[in-house]
């Protein structure tokens, strides 16, 4: 369990950051350590044979090793803020030692106007920058690379650790978990990659220090700081950094004939989504030149580093290093992630032409007018007909150009058939050699570049012995199978073997039809549905059995899975068999002393579904189950409060929906009988209620509800037994939907384009004996959209109104999503703070608002340490006019306190007539959680 603990750990620290790793090495070659002038090692430096892709980085400890075969080189060593250094080789025989003291760089600081009043040169720099970032990352087709990767993950703190040190020391024995040791992985790869977001990664060799089967970072790849956005924080080089950054020039310095302007990056605000630092930019090219960045997640700090380097005139980072610090949950650790790689088969976009100048409009405004190109000119030309006729473009221009570009590249993929992606997210594919977990010690001294440290070599000999050992006690392993084995028939035979069928009385089982048989049935204990409220007393919901038959494996025909900005799952594609499903269930209640039986079959094929149920059962008067019966039973116990108000219906109904999961059109359909009864509290709650409050009472099963109120304030109405058959069918689309086109085939995104929705409901009364005739239409828009980094609006509005209201029975009345507990379930959006669910239900006509905003910074995250925790801020509105509502409206204002811990706490303010009335708290989450029905 801590082990997998820990696994979570590793991968949490490097989840924030995509990254990726290989290289190359022979025998010969040399070594040494490198050190600044005061003798200290400069860990993770580059270093890198010129005119070849042979690189390696230096270790923490300062150390290299870099293995070339017998001929002459010209060796450069690069470390962030020194000088960098060039040193021939003759390579004969042997290692040759090589130690390095490199001098820190010095700035020239030329003509900028220290103290002046003028615009500090940092902000032309950028805009020159920002503008040609598109242009830098769309410059190089494709490549392939050759990378070594190693992370080194180091547990520093365990949460409470006296409490299981017995079971510690069992880890320990069994793995090589141990606090304070290098949790070590190794890994060499070959990355082929291919505009514009495909990223292939085979690895040829992969060690860990804590097994075969230990979590392994690898699978995150790194994301390019020309991107808007990278670990989910604003790249300096985004179209939107003037709002979120200032930058400060402190200097430059010339190398290799090149000039390198040092860029100090300083956010507006501190806090998570924003980086601090520095980042070097060549002059006249205005691409990376190196980079030394941090930023925050949930309290880990994480810090960047990549040196770039020339390969075919492009600069592309051959050296990347992420450092991480932090907890969670009590569980501290650092981890250090190092990349080294080497660029092959380069395939330059010869649109891209290094040598276009970069005219910045704010500085040389005559100069811009000149080169400046009419909207009509960006749009009727493509890409490479421009840049052939000048050279010159202004920041704007070029910003333009690209975006034009990439549509037009679009176009031609798509009518040449070619596979095309909207969304852009990264596709990425890892194949693993099978010989990759089986390298030898030998193999791996001769292909690592970055040498281990003491701590890490220990690691791997703590490793060793501990599989020596295992291997060691192989047959008193065997031996303690067998016997448990005997052990275990014997009690089976004896009928002593029941502690386990005991168990799957009380939480459920399931039983596969034979080894190769797609049928398995599943036991559903009735324990789990256990529930209280005043009308049954104790109910037992959902006891029975299920038979479920499936064809097709799902995961074999799963094409792909990526991971949304918030964290959720979603799937690309998938093509699922056939599954069928039948079952049987009962509700049990104690104080009717009534057994209710219903059931139905589901069956799914391809993305629809279709259910038919059946059965006597009861209900919520609302349909979508407002209130969770566990929550129900709480308030029951403990508040002396009935949320829940339920029916009683003997009904048969189909269901047909369609799975928008991959489709930008989802359609459901539903045809229901059903004869209503209305029920009744039970007498005696006295064994239902353990706490009396004087000031509360249960209230009656019959919702108040003000459209059917008296002029004493109280309902006048009863729900008397009726039949209803009702019909339905709703519709939603998102047309704006991101999607990709792969081998002719169209798949759509789960994005954050606007969802538009229709609902009709109709109520017919000349079938069956039916008591209900009415028209029921509504329509409704919902979105979410980003409005800064870590900032989001959303909203949902809707309007509905009877066309025909000749006979509206209380259950096919429009409901809303209310909510009266003190926590808060459902979509955070959508759902009502301290709304009643059933007062101002209607059967006229209705209008509803939904807004929920969330800030990065706005009043008590002002202060950077709420910001670097995580922690947003939110408001939100909430809006209901029905005849009887009087504008009923909710205002409020929350704090998202973050991963450590998912919830929203809020307050709430309710209006009526625009007047104020109350005010409550609410713990709420911060992601819409479905208990599901009962």
């Amino acid at each position: 369990m801590l082990k997998n603990y820990c696994a979570t750990l590793l991968l949490i620290f490097f989840a924030a950051n995509p990254a990726f790793s290989q290289t190359a090495q022979p025998a010969t070659g040399i070594k040494g350590i490198i050190k600044n002038k005061n003798g200290d090692p400069l860990p993770f430096a580059g270093i890198l044979v010129k005119g070849t892709n042979i690189s390696t980085i230096s270790n923490e400890e300062g150390r290299y090793q870099l293995d070339l075969k017998p001929g002459y080189y010209e060796v450069i060593f690069q470390y962030l803020g020194f000088k960098t250094g060039m040193k021939p080789f003759t390579v004969e025989s042997g290692m040759q030692t090589f130690d390095l003291t490199m001098e820190e760089q010095a700035l020239n600081l030329g003509e900028v106007r220290i103290g002046s009043k003028g615009e500090d040169p940092a902000y032309t720099i950028m805009r020159r920058a920002i503008a040609k970032s598109r242009y830098h990352l769309l410059q190089v087709d494709s490549y392939t690379a050759k990378a070594y990767s190693k992370s080194s993950i180091v547990i520093t703190d365990l949460p409470m650790e006296f409490l299981y040190k017995k079971e510690l020391k069992e880890i320990e024995k069994e793995t090589n978990f141990k606090k304070g040791v290098p949790i070590l992985n190794e890994s060499v790869s070959i990355v082929t990659f291919r505009q514009p977001n495909s990223y292939k990664q085979k690895v040829i060799a992969s060690r860990n220090s804590q097994g075969k089967d230990f979590a392994n970072p690898n699978a995150y790849l790194l994301a390019s700081f020309y991107q808007p956005e990278v670990v989910k924080a604003v790249s300096p080089l985004s179209p939107r950094a003037f709002a979120y950054y200032k930058f400060e020039y402190q200097g430059s310095f010339r190398e290799n004939g090149i000039e390198v302007n040092k860029i100090k990056v300083t956010p507006r605000s501190w806090g998570e989504g924003v980086y601090r630092g520095t980042i070097h930019i060549i002059e006249n090219e205005w691409s990376i030149y190196s980079l030394d960045l941090q930023t925050v997640n949930t309290g880990f700090t994480i810090d960047i580093k990549q040196v770039y380097s020339p390969v075919q005139d492009v600069w592309m980072p051959v050296n990347q290093q992420f450092h991480i610090r932090g907890g969670i949950y009590g569980l501290k650790g650092k981890g250090d992630f190092v990349i080294s790689q080497s660029f092959s088969n380069v395939k330059i976009n010869p649109t891209f032409r290094p040598d276009i100048v970069v005219v910045d409009s704010k500085k040389e405004k005559d100069e811009a007018k000149k080169v400046k190109l009419s909207n009509r000119e960006i749009k009727t030309q493509k890409l490479e007909e421009v840049v052939s006729k000048q050279k010159e473009f202004s920041a704007k221009n070029l910003r333009k150009l690209m975006k034009e570009y990439e549509k037009q590249d679009l176009k031609e993929k798509e009518e040449k058939g070619e596979d095309i992606d909207l969304n852009f997210t990264r596709k990425d594919s890892t194949e693993i050699d099978t010989m990759a977990s089986s390298r030898t010690m030998a193999f791996w001294d001769s292909i690592r570049t970055v040498p281990l440290t003491n701590a890490e070599v220990k690691s791997y000999t703590r490793l060793d012995s501990i599989i020596v050992m295992k291997s060691g006690t192989e047959e008193q392993k065997d031996s303690l199978k067998t016997a448990k084995s005997d052990t275990t028939k014997s009690n089976k035979k004896g009928g002593g073997g029941g502690s386990g069928f005991i168990g799957d009385i009380f939480t459920g089982t399931s039983f596969g039809l034979g080894k190769k048989s797609p049928w398995r049935l599943d036991y559903v204990s009735p324990i789990l549905g256990a529930q209280i409220n005043t009308v049954e007393g104790l109910a037992l919901h959902g006891g029975g059995f299920k038979l479920r038959y499936k064809v097709g494996n799902l995961k074999k025909n799963m094409e792909g899975v990526e991971i949304k900005e918030n964290g959720s799952v979603k799937r690309i594609s998938s093509r699922a068999g056939q599954q069928l499903s039948l079952n049987a269930l009962t509700r049990y209640s104690f104080a009717r002393q009534k057994l209710m039986v219903f059931g139905g079959v589901d069956y799914g094929w391809k993305r629809m579904s279709i259910n038919l149920s059946g059965g006597q059962t009861v209900s919520q008067f609302n349909g979508e189950h407002p209130m969770h019966p566990l929550l129900n039973t709480f308030t029951t116990l403990f508040l002396e409060r009935n949320f829940i108000k339920i029916y009683e219906k003997d009904f048969v109904r189909l269901d047909f929906k369609t799975n928008r999961e991959n489709e930008h059109f989802e359609l459901k359909a539903n045809i229901e009988f059903a004869d209503r009864r209305p029920l009744q509290n039970v007498r005696d709650m006295n064994p239902y209620s353990w706490i009396d409050w004087n000031r509360h009472a249960f209230t009656s099963n019959i919702p108040f509800n003000a459209e059917n109120a008296d002029e004493s304030g109280t309902t006048s109405f009863e729900m008397n037994p009726h039949q209803a058959f009702t019909i339905g069918i709703s519709a939603a689309y998102k047309p704006w939907q991101k999607y990709r086109i792969k081998g002719g085939k169209t798949t759509f995104y789960d994005d954050d384009s606007p969802i538009l929705s229709i609902n009709y409901r109709k109520g017919i009364s000349t079938i069956f004996g039916s008591d209900v005739d009415y028209d029921f239409v509504q329509i409704g828009i919902q979105h979410g959209f980003k409005t800064g980094v870590r900032s989001k609006l959303s909203y949902k509005l809707a309007a509905g109104k009877f066309l025909n209201d000749n006979a509206v029975r209380f259950p096919d009345y429009q409901h809303f999503a209310g909510n009266r507990f003190f926590f808060q379930f459902g979509d955070p959006v959508s759902t009502f703070r301290m709304l009643d669910y059933y007062r101002y239900s209607t059967a006229t006509q209705f209008a509803e608002a939904h807004v929920l905003s969330e800030f990065r910074k706005f009043l008590l995250t002002q202060i950077s340490w709420f910001r670097i925790m995580g922690i947003k801020e939110n408001f939100f509105l909430h809006y209901l006019a029905t005849p009887s509502s009087n504008n009923y409206t909710e205002l409020g204002y929350g704090l998202d306190v973050g991963i450590r811990f998912p919830f929203r706490i809020e307050v709430a303010n309710s209006f009526e007539g625009f007047k104020y009335k109350n005010t409550v708290f609410r713990i709420g989450t911060t992601m819409n959680i479905n208990l599901g029905r009962n």
